[in-house]
C-alpha cells in the first residue's frame, strides 16, 4: 500500500547533498512528491555517474519500496530513466528538438523541455576579422565585439556558440552579463536592439578535439555547425557559428498542407 505518514526522518548516502524532506501530513502521496524530487534532481545533472538503487532511495527517503518503485516507474515512462540488464537503472540524456518555422533561442528551447540552462563565457572581446565583418556588410577593419560561450542542458554542455557583432553597437555586451539567457534578450537589455529576423543554415562537422572535449563529445558522434545572420530591422547585428551536439540536438523542418514530413538533422 502507499504510504503518507508511515515513518519519521530522513536519512541521506554518505557524501550526498542534504535531502528536501517530504511532507507526510500533505495530502499528495508520497510517491508523486519523489517523483517531483528526482525530476528536479535529473534536470540538475545529479545523476551524471549513477541512479541510486531502489534500496538506496528507500533508505534516503525513508518510504517503502512500493513509493520508490511507482515514482521510478513514472520517471521510466517518462523516457527519464531505463533499466539495463545487468547494469540496473541508468539515466536518458533526453534529445533536444528545434522546430525550424520561426526565430528561435537555444535558451528558451532548452527551458521548454524541463531543463535548467545556463553558459560559461569562454572569450569576450573587441577584435578585427574579415570574413565575420564581411557577413555583418561592414568594412574589413570594423571593430567587431566576440563572445564566446559553451551552453548547456542541465549539467550537461550542448553547444559552442562563437558570435561577431558591430563594436559601435554591441559595446555594452563587453561587460553584461551573459551566464545564461539568450545574447537576443541582452542585446535588448542592454544595446537596445531587437532582432527581428535573419537566416542560417546547417551542416554536419567533425569538430577539433578541443571542441570535442569541451562538449564532451563522444568520438563516435558528429555535431552540427549552424551559421547564422541575426539582423535588427535591416541592420545585420550577429553573425555566429554555433557547433551543436548531434547527438542530444534535433532540428525539424515542418510543410504546410495536407502532406506534413518531419525531418530530424
Amino acid at each position: 500500500m502507499p504510504d503518507r505518514a508511515t515513518t519519521t526522518g530522513q536519512g541521506r548516502s554518505t557524501g550526498q547533498a542534504e535531502l528536501a524532506p517530504l511532507d507526510r501530513r500533505s495530502a499528495i502521496p508520497l510517491w508523486v512528491q519523489l517523483l517531483e524530487q528526482l525530476r528536479g534532481r535529473l534536470a540538475h545533472g545529479e545523476f551524471e555517474s549513477r541512479f541510486p538503487t531502489e534500496e538506496e532511495l528507500t533508505r534516503d527517503y525513508q518510504v517503502s519500496r512500493y513509493t520508490v518503485r511507482e515514482a521510478v516507474r513514472r520517471l521510466q515512462a517518462d523516457g527519464l530513466l531505463v533499466r539495463e540488464r545487468g547494469r540496473g537503472t541508468a539515466v536518458v540524456h533526453p534529445e533536444l528538438e528545434q522546430p525550424l518555422h520561426t526565430l528561435y533561442s537555444l535558451s528558451r528551447s532548452v527551458r521548454a523541455q524541463g531543463l535548467t540552462e545556463h553558459s560559461k563565457v569562454l572569450s569576450r572581446r573587441i577584435t578585427t576579422g574579415k570574413a565575420a565583418a564581411a557577413a555583418l556588410q561592414l568594412p574589413p577593419s570594423s571593430p567587431l565585439l566576440f563572445v564566446e560561450r559553451l551552453r548547456f542542458a542541465g549539467d550537461s554542455p550542448l553547444s559552442l556558440e562563437r558570435s561577431w557583432l558591430p563594436g559601435n553597437l554591441a559595446s555594452s555586451l563587453e561587460t553584461a552579463n551573459l551566464d545564461s539567457g539568450s545574447l537576443y534578450d541582452a542585446l535588448m537589455e542592454h544595446c537596445e536592439l531587437h532582432v527581428t529576423g535573419g537566416w542560417e543554415r546547417i551542416r554536419p562537422v567533425n569538430p577539433k578535439s578541443k571542441e570535442r572535449h569541451l562538449l564532451d563529445l563522444p568520438a563516435s558522434e558528429v555535431a552540427l555547425l549552424v551559421e547564422r545572420l541575426a539582423v535588427a530591422g535591416e541592420v545585420p547585428v550577429e553573425w555566429r557559428h554555433s557547433i551543436i551536439r548531434g547527438d542530444r540536438f534535433w532540428f525539424r523542418a515542418e510543410w504546410p498542407g495536407p502532406l506534413r514530413a518531419t525531418i530530424a538533422l
